[in-house]
Formats: structure tokens, C-alpha cells, sequence
């Protein structure tokens, strides 16, 4: 990425250069081979760090926006910022990081950016100077050409300043939910248009880059959060949705969590007949648990879970048992290169596209037009690969809102639709990560992300509790959520990276979040640890993280607390580790904690002022708007998502094939 638009005045790009060299300094380590002392000695400058964030805020931060950070730089400028040493930079960042929530935001925020460009710049054809001092060999494969991997999903070109379709149905999202109902709906002989926001990418465009992967398939560029900072946002925005990027973990929705949807009015849903849409989704991705291995990171995980006891399992995967190399699977967060993922791409919207549907991409869904509490049409905004736009009206009766939990609210809210319920009720499954450093080398990229879990702390709350799961590394989304005392000490810890095993949690959530619209339509999420149970399952699972790690022999662990930092080395006294770490601050930016699950924002429900759609998926106050992905949830389900979320989705196509004849 370059700078395109300088955004910055002088000074502020001065101070902002001071900045990023102080979060990832020069500094000089004696003793260490040539390229371990380039390592320490490169600064962010030395990468053009800095220019890299002001094209970022160029390309996708609006003026208000890159005022504010402005006016943050020139906050740390009034501080003598230029004249103070390396010491005295660092000590000033986290003093000033104390003084109020906004500042600790931002400070956070650039120190994120500039760890995303140190250790992620690369192309195909030059590597990340840092990567061989870290241990990290970077792309394990080239990409297909197309002729060897062709895009078989033919788009829709518009063109113009405005252009107009007519269609059967609008589905707005083309992952778990839109994929399915636009191949049941196609099926059944309906006319149909689906709209996705992000762009078509397959295994010819999938290149092994962790930033690339990033800007390319996910929503926001992989930089999505709360409005606070208190939870990174993970979620696709590709064709094929999250589906293309997710860890392929399979889990049938628990009969409890069906009888609990059930009560809230999705009627039918804990019957024996429900198995029916879960077998057709099962079959369709071809779930088996024959393609499952193990690399080091589970191997440890297993370990660590038989010696205290755990019950532990490998997983079901919607993946190809053709896949003979699953070496470069740790790689799949930017897209299976192999193609033995069976995400939607690979699977419904094929098939929706053989039997007819039409697809357009870099589709922006803005609002829905309504007439008489029906539905009649979508108007979206279409960027093509140039820049240029068109704004695109599909003429529809039917409405299939499947944009994912964050956006499907966003456009509802736009399009003054929903009801009182619309964005609220928001569930995100909170994810802690505890990391171990093992003195054999893990490699966490080679071999499956995830493919084994336990669910020994389940129901540890009632009925709500976490999983314990593993996942990859790579190198700078680790950078970005580790804690940084000082530049050297977070280098030397990025030296240990082939060393790393990351373990997870991933909590069925008591309380919950919402998503509001800001002045310019944007969808924006709220969300914290002010439920109770949630910070104290937060916690736990941390806790339990940490024994597990232990179990399975690390010499040190790394908690992702920001400050103070928790971490332990062997020798050290484990019980007041744990101690420290139950009682770790959850305040906004105080702990890296992640969602790749977000659901339940325009919930299905018996009661409008409570649920946004009825039991069968239509919207209690818009005749023929439908909502089709996780945010229909009406709770979490407390197990990885996307069986339920397609499985629901194919019970809701059957729904709208009733409905329209």
C-alpha cells in the first residue's frame, strides 16, 4: 500500500513517524548473528511504517476521523515528544495512555497499525525483511494460476451512474446464511440477485500474505472493532462471506439451545424434524472428521487436556478429504489456496449460480424501499475495481437481509425498518487467547487451525460457559495484540514466535451488545464487560488457559493483558500468576479480546417490541424483508456458529417458498 493523499501536515507526520519508531524502535542486541542484529536494529521508518498508516487513513478514514488523530499527534508533540530519548518516548506514551480512555484508544490504535505494517509488509515476490529473524518463513506455496483454479461464478456488470435489476428476490450477503437461501431459492425456480459488499477472490487469488488476506476478505480490513476498542471484530467481507476465512469448525446446534430458541418462538426448531435442514447443510459441505489432523499447537493442546483430565475430541471440518498437504492449512484465515474448503463459494452459491442466480460484487446495500409494509426494492452502492460507482436499485418483493451481524442491523436502521429490537440483543461469543512458549518449536502455521476442542467448562455459569480451542500464528496479528512494555522487550518476544502456541476460549455470552448507525449511516458496535458473568467466565477461561499451558509443558506464558503485563516464566510462582490474572483489569483496551461469531441483532422472536423477525424469519413490521444469517439468532448457541446459521438459514428458505408461492 502507498501513500496516495497526504492527510497529515508536516508536523503531524513527523510526530507520527516518532511514534511508530518508538513502538517498534532500532535498538543494538550484542552478540546475535547478522540477522537477528538487523532485526533489533530496523525501525519502523526503516519499512515507511508511518506512510503506510496515512494512505490507510487516506484510503478509508473519513475527515472528522483523520482530524482526530491529528490532534492526538499534536498532543504527544506538546509533550516535547521530539527531544526526549527512546526511554523517555516510552515512558510517555503510557503515561499519556493513563490520562484518559480516548487517548489509551488511539495510542492503541496507531501501535495495532504499526506492528500490522512492520511485521505484514510483503508481496508475493519479496518477503518481510523481519520474518527470518522471528523464525517465520513466510508463504509455504504459491498460488494457483486462474487457468488452474478458474472463477466459475459469473458476475453481473454494472456500469453508469445508475443501473436497475429486476428480480424475484434480493439476498444482501453471499456467506452461511445468503449462500444457502440463494441456492434453495434458486432451486426452487426463483428469480434471484444476490448483492455482496466485498469483492470475488478464489485459491488463485489467496497468496499466503496475512495483511493482503486481511484487506482482502474481511470487513473493515480485519481492523473492525467496538466503538471503545474492548473487542476486535473479526468477520468475512468476500464472496462466500466468513465461510471463505473461518476455521471450518462443524458443530450441530445443541438440542438445549433449540429448546431455548423454541421458547422465544422460533416454533419447530427442537423437533426431530429440524435434523433435516441440518443433515442437508451437513451433506451439501461434506462434513467428516477424516481430513482432521493435528499439528504441534493441538498435539500440546490434547496433551495438556489428558493430563489434567479434560474430555477432549477432534473436530468435524467441512473439508475436502481429497486435501493430501494439509501442511499449508495453517495459512486458511487468507483463504484456502488448495480449495478443500468448502465454504459457500464452493458449495450454494454454485449452486445457486447454476441454477440461475446473478451476482454482484462490491455491492454496498444502503437501504431497503418499502411501500405499504412490504418490501419492493434494495437501492446499493457498487465500487468497481476502478473506483468508480454506480448506484444500483434491484426491483424485488422478497428481501433476504444476510449481511452479517454487524451490517444486517446497519441497513435495517437505515432503512427505518425492524422495529425497536432492531441492533440489539447483539451476541459475539468473547474469545481470550493465552499463549505458551515451548522449547521445541511449534510452528503454529504448518498443519490445521483448529481441530480439536474441549468442552469441559461448558456449563461452568448455568448453562453458559467457554470452549477451549487453539489457533495459528501469524506474525502480525500476534504483534498487534501483545502487550508492549517497551520496543525491545516486544521484539525479543516476537523472536520466540516458532516457539508459540496459541491457545483460546471462545464463551457463550450472558449479556450482550448493540449496533447503532453514526451520523453517516455507519454501522457502529457497542460492546463491554459489564455483565457480570461474562467478565467472570473472561477471566476463567484466561485462568484455565494458563493451566492447560503449564499441563502441556510451556517454559513461559503470555497473557494478553495490556498493563500491567501478566506473563510467567518456569520457576516462578504459578498460583499468584493465576491469582494476578483473575483479577486482571477488563476495562476498554486493557486486554486484547477478540469475536469471530457475531449474532443475534435482529433476532427472531414471538414478541415485536423484543425480536426484529417472527419465528419463520420474516420482519414483524415489513412484509416480505426476511433476515437470513446469524444476527437471527435469538440467542448464542455457545458452539462455533456455522452449522446453525446455514441450518437456520435453509429452514427460512423453506419458510419464503411457502410464503411466496
Amino acid at each position: 500500500m502507498a501513500v496516495t493523499v497526504g492527510v497529515l501536515s508536516d508536523t503531524r507526520r513527523r510526530t507520527l513517524e516518532a511514534v511508530c519508531d518508538t513502538f517498534a524502535p532500532s535498538v543494538e542486541v550484542p552478540d546475535a548473528d547478522d540477522a537477528t542484529r538487523a532485526f533489533y536494529a530496523r525501525a519502523a521508518s526503516d519499512l515507511g511504517v508511518a506512510g503506510q498508516i496515512e494512505g490507510l487513513l487516506a484510503q478509508t478514514a473519513l475527515p472528522e476521523e483523520i482530524e482526530a488523530t491529528g490532534q492526538l499527534l499534536d498532543a504527544v508533540a506538546g509533550q516535547g515528544f521530539d527531544g526526549l530519548d527512546l526511554d523517555a518516548r516510552t515512558a510517555l506514551l503510557h503515561a499519556m495512555a493513563e490520562s484518559a480512555p480516548e487517548v489509551k484508544f488511539g495510542l492503541r490504535q496507531l501501535r495495532a497499525l504499526t506492528f500490522l505494517f512492520f511485521y505484514g509488509l510483503a508481496t508475493t515476490t519479496e518477503a518481510n525483511p523481519n520474518w527470518s529473524a522471528i523464525g517465520y518463513p513466510g508463504p509455504r506455496s504459491a498460488a494457483p494460476s486462474l487457468e488452474q483454479a478458474p472463477k466459475t461464478i459469473a458476475l453481473e456488470t454494472v456500469a453508469g451512474e445508475v443501473a436497475m435489476l429486476d428480480a424475484d428476490v434480493c439476498v444482501i450477503g453471499s456467506g452461511a446464511g445468503g449462500g444457502v437461501i440463494a441456492a434453495e431459492l434458486a432451486r426452487a425456480g426463483r428469480s434471484v440477485v444476490v448483492l455482496e459488499m466485498g469483492s470475488y477472490r478464489n485459491e488463485s487469488d489467496f497468496h499466503q500474505l496475512e495483511l493482503q488476506g486481511m484487506f482482502d476478505l474481511y470487513l473493515g480490513g480485519g481492523l473492525a472493532a467496538s466503538e471503545d476498542g474492548s473487542i476486535a471484530v473479526l468477520a468475512g467481507s468476500t464472496l462466500g462471506g466468513g465461510t471463505v476465512v473461518n476455521y471450518m469448525n462443524c458443530i450441530r446446534t445443541p438440542q438445549p439451545i433449540r429448546e431455548e430458541w423454541a421458547a422465544h418462538g422460533v416454533q419447530g426448531i427442537d423437533q426431530p424434524g429440524y435434523e433435516e435442514h441440518i443433515d442437508a447443510v451437513w451433506r451439501r459441505l461434506g462434513v467428516n472428521d477424516t481430513a482432521t489432523s493435528q499439528n504441534r499447537t493441538h498435539k500440546r493442546l490434547i496433551a495438556a487436556c489428558e493430563e489434567l483430565g479434560y474430555p477432549n475430541r477432534p473436530l468435524t471440518r467441512n473439508a475436502d478429504t481429497a486435501c493430501e498437504d494439509p501442511s499449508t492449512c495453517g495459512y486458511c484465515y487468507a483463504g484456502c489456496q488448495t480449495g478443500c474448503k468448502q465454504s459457500t463459494m464452493k458449495t450454494f452459491l454454485q449452486d445457486a449460480a447454476d441454477a440461475g442466480a446473478r451476482f454482484v460484487v462490491g455491492a454496498r446495500a444502503e437501504r431497503i424501499l418499502t411501500a405499504d409494509g412490504r418490501a419492493r426494492a434494495v437501492v446499493a452502492t457498487v465500487t468497481a475495481p476502478d473506483g468508480s460507482t454506480t448506484e444500483l436499485t434491484v426491483n424485488a418483493s422478497t428481501v433476504v437481509v444476510a449481511a452479517g451481524a454487524i451490517e444486517s442491523p446497519a441497513l435495517l436502521l437505515r432503512s427505518g425498518i425492524g422495529g425497536p429490537a432492531a441492533g440489539r440483543h447483539l451476541r459475539l461469543h468473547p474469545a481470550s487467547l493465552v499463549a505458551g512458549v515451548y522449547e521445541q518449536p511449534i510452528e503454529g502455521w504448518v498443519g490445521q487451525i483448529q481441530s480439536a476442542l474441549s468442552d469441559q467448562f461448558k456449563h461452568i455459569e448455568d448453562e453458559h460457559g467457554f470452549l477451549i480451542e487453539a489457533t495459528t500464528v501469524a506474525p502480525a496479528i500476534v504483534a498487534m495484540s501483545l502487550p508492549w512494555e517497551d520496543g525491545l522487550a516486544h521484539k525479543r518476544t516476537l523472536t520466540k514466535l516458532a516457539h508459540v502456541a496459541p491457545f483460546i476460549s471462545v464463551a457463550r455470552d450472558h449479556g450482550e451488545g448493540q449496533v447503532v448507525i453514526d451520523d453517516h449511516g455507519r454501522a457502529v458496535t457497542r460492546w463491554g464487560f459489564g455483565d457480570e458473568v461474562d467478565a467472570r467466565l473472561f477471566r476463567r477461561a484466561m485462568v484455565e488457559l494458563a493451566r492447560l499451558q503449564r499441563a502441556a509443558g510451556a517454559k513461559e506464558i503470555i497473557t494478553f493483558y495490556q498493563r500491567p503485563v501478566l506473563r510467567w516464566s518456569e520457576g516462578e510462582d504459578f498460583d499468584a500468576f493465576l491469582e494476578a490474572i483473575g483479577e486482571g483489569s477488563l476495562e476498554p483496551n486493557d486486554i486484547a479480546a477478540f469475536t469471530a461469531h457475531q449474532m443475534g441483532s435482529c433476532r427472531m422472536g414471538s414478541d415485536p417490541s423484543d425480536s426484529v423477525a417472527d419465528g419463520r424469519g420474516e420482519l414483524h413490521d415489513t412484509k416480505g424483508v426476511w433476515i437470513g444469517d446469524a444476527s437471527a439468532f435469538p440467542t448464542a448457541p455457545g458452539v462455533n456458529p456455522m452449522i446453525s446459521i446455514m441450518s437456520l438459514a435453509h429452514r427460512t428458505a423453506a419458510n419464503i417458498v411457502g410464503a411466496t408461492g
